[in-house]
């Protein structure tokens, strides 16, 4: 007890000097984050899981004196032998008495707790939250978030046709309204109760009447308990089962390769409920966690249908016997789109028994699928190896552990056929100053799973052996360095890569701070990945060759006052062809963003140049948008993007928000092809949002 009450002496003697420098940052916080992941992305992947985490947080701090290690997981800050050792401190000292404390955590530097300082907090009242229906119904956070868009700019989707070109071909047109709508409900009760429903409709998808009579075109539900007891987890309704390192079974969201070089390891949550709009990568049925002395056990069942494409139906039944691939765009919004949706079932069954002490876990996962139909790929090459048929099974064991400053994880797979997958790696805190990570991954050619999210160079956990190694330096408090070093090789054929391959992935970024209200980093990226070509000689002849892009960016962001902050950035990419040729892409960007304190109107404003010689050294660039809805388009060609932002809060518990944004496009007299196709040289959309939280 004298040890501790001398440690909070000597933390609150900093107490004055650390309410002068620490800046909590919290205005842009989430969206750099995930801009961070965002990185290796399209513009179609949709990030609301560590959005939703991150924002929740944001509006009710965690509580630090009572969060568990999965808890701490969901930030996406701290490392796991940071929360070890803050498990560690909180048992050998008892409860934290200020957040300042956490200074004198082993492994929290000041960066980590500016991060943290805006989702977690130290209550005086230490007991825990009871779960009781009177403090559920008393101290619950409801909200309802209705969103709709549109591109304003008629479609060719949309546009007028006569009704014998219709008949003569009836996907020569969208069936439905231009408008994508959005709503959701959502009620929880700390991290112990969560349920909700989830609808949306697709532009150019029918609405209350044709296919769509029942309203929206997809529907997502869950009720989720937490940590009640012995019951880890109780998920009934839609859910996501992520365990190990995404060999053997991880449905949603898997970031890949980022810029913090030792975000290299995944952190698996095991069963949590599901409240994203994409079409595919979650279970629907049930799934529960029982903790028994030092074993988790988790067992689940899911049951949904899923979109296919058909590639032999039954002459009578009309049943469908064969499909040839899954189709992941969720679109259905002509009447080919409308014969993929739900077309067969898939019945997933599976479990995962774990071993827990303080630092160190072991797990073993098993998951069995089927499905109505015997999946049926092409004969190309590439797909020699592939899952085919109508079950499959998988098997994987993982292992975390953490002594000091140093973990270790990984995990061993294997599927039906006998094809094995493995990880493994390491991150270690040689220094407050200096950080290292390394993974290695040989992913067999032969190993099938249905839902993987390892990090790796492609998309799977197949057909890849790989080597990454990063590093990330301090040098002092203003300067960061950070880089990663990422060298595969394909054993096997791949989708455009008609013969084995290899490549690499480098990065290095220098981070400046100069001070509170200045940011600024350099970075520069170069991949090699090799592509096929055609042969002068013989044009049947494909080879692969290797294509060489380079990333160059400088980013800085600059407070002129405490309402109104400024970024700018300048980014450009050289791309070497197959043909060697070379292929150039820039693009200039300005920010404003204003977000007074205690006002209700806030927004940002983007204006930006590009110019780009094709798609190849196009540019990805995120953008702020409003709660739950993501930006990441593809700046490419010449021309300009502009975007406005507006946030207004009505009262405390009314928010809406309006975007407006457009491409300007110098060059072209059309932009989008197909349906999607526009006339002009501008492409713009309107959203609208409102939340209400009771």
């Amino acid at each position: 007890m004298k040890s501790k009450l001398i440690l909070v002496l000597i933390v609150f003697c900093f107490k004055s000097f650390s309410q002068q420098v620490i800046d909590p940052k919290t205005d842009g916080f989430i969206e750099r984050k995930i801009e961070t992941i965002a990185e290796n992305a399209s513009e179609d992947i949709d990030f609301t899981t560590v959005f939703e985490a991150l924002n929740y947080y944001k509006e009710h701090p965690l509580e630090l004196n009572t969060a568990s290690a999965e808890d701490l997981q969901q930030l996406y800050i701290v490392s796991d032998f940071q929360i070890a050792a803050l498990i560690s401190y909180r048992e050998k000292y008892g409860k934290l008495l200020s957040i300042y404390e956490l200074q004198a955590v082993p492994g929290f530097d000041l960066p980590t707790i500016y991060q943290l300082l805006p989702f977690v907090k130290v209550s005086r009242d230490l007991n825990r939250l009871n779960v009781s229906l009177r403090d559920i119904l008393k101290y619950s956070n409801q909200e309802v978030v209705v969103r709709s868009a549109q591109v304003i700019q008629e479609q060719k989707g949309y546009s007028d046709i006569d009704s014998i070109s219709l008949a003569d071909n009836p996907n020569a047109r969208y069936i439905g309204s231009p408008q994508r709508l959005f709503a959701r409900y959502r009620f929880k009760y700390g991290t112990f109760v969560s349920a909700g429903v989830t609808a949306e409709k697709d532009a150019g998808e029918e609405f209350f009447r044709g296919s769509q009579k029942q309203g929206f075109d997809f529907y997502s539900a869950h009720f989720a308990l937490r940590n009640i007891g012995r019951l880890k987890a109780l998920t009934i309704g839609d859910f996501q089962a992520q365990f190990g390192q995404g060999l053997a079974l991880w449905t949603g969201f898997g970031f890949g390769k980022t810029a913090d070089a030792m975000n290299v390891k995944r952190s698996a949550m095991g069963l949590k409920p599901y409240t994203s709009i994409n079409e595919n990568l979650f279970l629907r049925g049930i799934g529960a966690t029982w903790a028994l002395g030092s074993f988790e056990i988790t067992a689940f069942g899911s049951n949904k249908k899923v979109n296919t494409h058909a590639a032999s139906i039954d002459s009578v039944s009309q049943d469908i016997q064969a499909f040839s691939n899954f189709n992941l765009s969720g679109f259905h919004r002509t009447p080919n789109e409308l014969l993929d949706k739900g077309n067969i079932s898939e019945q997933v069954v599976g479990g995962h028994l774990a071993w827990k002490k303080r630092n160190l876990n072991i797990g073993l996962t098993f998951a069995d699928f089927k499905y109505s139909a015997a999946l049926t790929r092409s004969n190309a090459p590439y797909n020699a190896f592939e899952f085919n048929g109508i079950t499959n099974q998988n098997l994987g064991l993982d292992f975390n552990w953490v002594y000091r400053n140093i973990n270790l994880f990984g995990e061993v797979a294997r599927s039906k056929n006998g094809g094995i997958s493995a990880s493994a790696g390491l991150i270690a805190s040689l220094d407050p100053r200096l950080s290292f990570s390394l993974l290695h991954r040989r992913f067999g050619r032969d190993y099938q799973a249905i839902y993987t999210a390892a990090i790796a160079e492609g998309s799977r956990a197949i057909n890849e052996y790989g080597t990454y190694m990063g590093v990330n330096i301090r040098p002092s408090k203003s300067v960061g360095i950070t880089g990663y070093y990422d060298y595969w090789t394909y054993p096997w054929l791949r989708y455009l890569v008609d013969a084995p391959s290899n490549g690499y992935d480098a990065l290095a970024q220098i981070t400046y701070t100069p001070s509170k209200s200045m940011d600024m980093y350099f970075r520069y990226r170069e991949r090699i990945r090799a592509r096929n070509t055609t042969s002068d000689f013989d044009e049947l002849i494909d080879f692969p060759l290797e294509q060489l892009q380079q990333n160059f960016r400088y980013d800085i962001i600059y407070k002129i006052s405490p309402s109104f902050k400024l970024r700018n950035r300048i980014e450009y990419v050289r791309f070497n062809t197959i043909e060697n040729q070379v292929e150039n892409g820039y693009a200039v960007m300005q920010d404003i963003i204003y977000k007074p304190m205690m006002k209700p109107l806030s927004f940002s404003f983007r204006y930006a140049l590009f110019r780009t010689d094709g798609f190849n050294p196009r540019i990805y660039a995120y953008e702020n948008d409003m709660l739950y809805s993501f930006s990441i388009p593809a700046y490419f060609n010449k021309g300009s993007r502009t975007y406005l932002n507006v946030e207004y809060n009505l009262s405390r518990s009314i928010d809406i928000w309006f975007r407006y944004a457009q491409f300007f496009y110098t060059d072209l007299d059309q932009t989008g092809s197909g349906l999607t196709e526009v006339q002009g040289p501008l492409r713009s959309d309107f959203r609208i949002q409102m939340r209400v939280k009771f």
